[in-house]
């Protein structure tokens, strides 16, 4: 399967977290930037919560983490936190927990 391809993949199954307080999907409201897909099943994304004290942030960041990761190809899955007040707390959250084990 392509990279573009792949990164189409992610997106879409991105497109199917929504937060509960919008009713929005999180590619809908822009939330999701700078996403990288690699042939070996790496991918990087950027999240940027609504605002710097969304309530949201950590549930949504947890469920963009497992939504990623259900996809079969996909080993490992990088999330950078932006315009959060705790960016690094859940930044250093998402990126230590779930590692997939290589198949």
């Amino acid at each position: 399967m392509k990279t573009t391809n792949r990164a189409e993949e992610v997106a879409k199954a991105l497109a199917q977290v929504v937060d509960p307080e919008t009713g929005l999907d999180i590619m809908r409201m822009d939330l999701i930037h700078g996403l990288e897909v690699s042939d070996s099943g790496d991918v990087s994304l950027v999240f940027r919560p609504s605002s710097p004290v969304c309530p949201m942030a950590y549930p949504l960041g947890n469920a963009v983490k497992t939504k990623v990761q259900g996809i079969d190809w996909v080993k490992n899955v990088t999330i950078k936190v932006e315009n959060f007040r705790n960016a690094e707390h859940l930044e250093s959250l998402l990126n230590a927990v779930g590692r997939k084990a290589v198949r």
